[in-house]
């Protein structure tokens, strides 16, 4: 059984670069801090609070580079906690999801839509797509171990570009429902 890599995928934005002006300042570039598993892929300096209906989440990471549209990643308890819907999607998939306020050092946007629970997925090459016998969009069982909570994640994306490098994605409510488990082996 060929095993990967599950990492945590902490609440976040996605933000194109004309929301990123007008939070942070005409011109302003993002400050990459660290790269991520996913190539081309950083964390950035920058912060922002996104606001819901309840109450705010202050000191959001911003995850670069600049995308088309503005997203903002949260988990399901973020969600409830500031009052926001709760809608399951694919990154970049944001058609009839909630918006919220976004705030930042220079200024402030609206989203209408936008603010999604990230589906939990694996990024595969086409080499580890055909290595673990699966296609693009299909769907998986991963069976995640450790000492004290393994569990079978089920409804799992795959994502295959040669653009991807092999790791797994879940949110902080997935990854303490399993005590931060660090890999995991597709089951189907």
């Amino acid at each position: 059984m060929e095993k990967f890599m599950i990492e945590t995928s902490a609440r976040h934005v996605h933000v194109s670069q004309a929301d990123l002006e007008v939070l942070f300042g005409k011109g302003y570039e993002l400050t990459p801090k660290k790269d991520l598993s996913q190539p081309g892929q950083f964390a950035c300096e920058e912060r922002v609070t996104i606001v819901g209906t309840k109450k705010e989440l202050a000191r959001v990471s911003i995850l670069g580079p600049v995308r088309k549209d503005t997203q903002v990643e949260l988990s399901a308890t973020d969600c409830r906690s500031i009052g926001l819907d709760i809608a399951v999607r694919e990154s970049g998939v944001i058609d009839g999801t909630p918006g919220c306020k976004i705030v930042g050092p220079a200024g402030e946007i609206e989203i209408s839509e936008g603010v999604i629970v990230a589906k939990r997925h694996i990024h595969m090459t086409p080499a580890d797509a055909e290595k673990f016998g699966v296609k693009d969009k299909e769907i998986v069982s991963v069976k995640a171990e450790s000492a004290d909570r393994s569990l079978i994640f089920g409804d799992v994306v795959v994502r295959v570009s040669d653009s991807y490098a092999l790791a797994m994605h879940i949110d902080t409510d997935e990854s303490n429902a399993a005590l931060g488990v660090k890999e995991g082996y597709i089951v189907k």
